[in-house]
């Protein structure tokens, strides 16, 4: 049984969805809790269209279900976890009959999909951006890795939690400590001990305090504290919510300077720009998968001219502010890597290529790699601590619908397209149509629309221009536009920039708008 929540995986992760196709194909059977009625529950047994931000409830009523029912995995919740009892009491008021009010989903749905998780004998559950982008996104993913420890569905062949990455190489840069609190292998910044050993190794003083991550950096540049700015392979000018603020912030800065293979909005407001390389195809490195593999990169073509290698620019950079680190040499930076983290202590090059890439945690060159991130919870005596319930509570949407306000606008990716369109803008497809704002049928006759008409959408932040598309898959109430065209369309105009305390992601999942039909079109 493959569990699909907040994501469109077939249009978003189109070579991961191929492996659920054959899961299907093998018998599986899918299930898809989105908002919207995408392309991917168009291959599912059931989907359950629920509403924009109530996925605690929906976790929690589906918990209470499969508690009451007798079908918690008790062996395993008393073998492997924590705070069961607490957790337990807490999702009781979460019926069904409540569940159904509060998240739109039929009561039998709402039943059948957790019978049916709780009764599979391997099941997945993924998750992506739908389950992660909002004010209460840990909360969302906690609500959903209970289930996982409820059921035992973690840490065993066929049965997980699956994250998946929104974009390329995410899992590889999280692992290399491009993560606020973190150095590389996830060892924490404040932890006296594994800070000594990078000191150490690198000869210098390490901030004993957690830094920023993009939100409190936006925060910072408000309050005057942060006023220069080095912006690698990233484009906020155009990704950030509130796009207006984060203009103005990132336009006031004293000095910037931006390190990219293409000349995006950010680097147009930059000091000075870096050329650098495509790191799929012109660098030698690692990248990591979804999975946790580590899989080698070559270069497959020269660089062009002007162009540099992006640890060449890092190194060179170093070396003029009078820190000489020697060569970047790929193999070298990976084997110091190596030395200091001990999740890829056994990733030899040698073993690398043997083996075709390699799982972490992978502690010596004799171990095979972990295939089951989570597999220690099913040792017996279990190795390492239990793993924790947490109690949840659901919390609605910052940006309030109102009388004023009245449509739920959700924001997303199709499939011909990536991001803010900076890659993929140059590629012709002939599956891309120009941004278009989707919505149900029945809104379109209540106010009156035909497809192509244009439309204003106006936020609390700002509003856009944009023609209209029906989309059979959207429930009345709910629109939906994808960030990929700025120039045409600048979605994140509109976004609220609610951020999620712990992880610093913002709520573009959920922005209150209204429609007014353009009198010229």
């Amino acid at each position: 049984m493959i569990l699909l929540w907040g994501s469109n995986a077939r249009e978003t992760h189109p070579i991961f969805f191929h492996h659920v196709l054959k899961g299907i194909h093998n018998g599986a059977k899918l299930y898809v809790i989105d908002p919207r009625r995408t392309s991917s529950a168009q291959w599912a047994d059931t989907w359950l269209g629920l509403d924009v931000g109530s996925d605690i409830y929906l976790a929690n009523a589906m918990a209470r279900e499969i508690i009451n029912s007798g079908l918690a995995n008790t062996k395993f919740i008393e073998h492997a976890t924590s705070g069961f009892e607490a957790y337990c009491d807490h999702v009781q008021k979460f019926t069904l009959e409540r569940a159904e009010c509060e998240t739109g989903v039929p009561a039998v749905a709402i039943k059948q999909v957790a019978h049916a998780f709780a009764g599979a004998g391997r099941a997945q559950l993924c998750w992506t951006l739908g389950i992660t982008e909002h004010h209460n996104a840990v909360d969302n993913v906690l609500a959903l890795i209970n289930l996982a420890l409820l059921t035992g569905h973690v840490g065993r062949y066929g049965s997980g939690v699956c994250p998946l990455r929104g974009q390329n190489n995410v899992q590889g840069g999280g692992d290399m400590g491009a993560i606020p609190d973190r150095l590389p292998g996830f060892q924490h910044v404040e932890n006296d001990a594994l800070r000594a050993k990078f000191e150490k190794t690198w000869g210098t003083k390490i901030p004993a305090k957690k830094g920023w991550h993009i939100s409190h950096m936006l925060d910072a540049m408000e309050r005057g504290e942060l006023t220069t700015l080095y912006c690698l392979g990233e484009n906020p000018a155009d990704s950030e919510a509130d796009r207006h603020r984060a203009l103005k912030l990132l336009s006031g800065l004293e000095f910037m300077v931006v390190q990219d293979l293409f000349y995006t909005k950010t680097a147009e407001l930059a000091d000075v720009v870096l050329p650098a390389s495509a790191g799929w195809c012109e660098s030698e490195g690692t990248v990591t998968s979804s999975e946790r593999r580590v899989q080698r990169v070559r270069a497959a073509v020269p660089m062009p001219p002007g162009v540099r290698d992006d640890t060449a620019i890092i190194f060179d950079l170093a070396r003029r502010l009078g820190h000489n680190w020697g060569e970047p040499k790929a193999e070298c930076i990976w084997n110091e890597l190596r030395s200091l983290s001990p999740m890829n202590a056994g990733m030899s090059y040698a073993r690398l290529e043997e083996y075709g890439g390699m799982q972490w945690p992978c502690y010596d060159e004799q171990h095979p790699g972990e295939m089951f991130l989570h597999g220690r919870l099913w040792n017996d005596p279990l190795i390492g601590p239990r793993a924790p319930f947490s109690v949840t509570e659901n919390v609605e949407p910052v940006d309030e619908l109102d009388p004023q306000f009245p449509i739920r606008l959700t924001t997303g990716r199709r499939l011909d397209s990536y991001n803010t369109g900076v890659q993929s803008g140059w590629l012709n497809s002939p599956l891309r149509h120009k941004e278009t704002i989707d919505l149900s049928p029945a809104d379109g006759r209540q106010y009156n629309l035909h497809e192509g008409d244009k439309v204003r959408v106006t936020s609390r932040r700002g509003s856009v221009i944009a023609p209209v598309r029906f989309d059979t898959g959207l429930r009345p109430g709910l629109a939906f536009l994808t960030m990929h065209f700025p120039d045409q369309v600048a979605t994140n105009d509109l976004t609220i920039d609610a951020v999620d305390p712990r992880s610093g992601t913002s709520e573009f999942k959920a922005t209150a708008i209204r429609i007014e039909k353009c009198l010229e079109q």
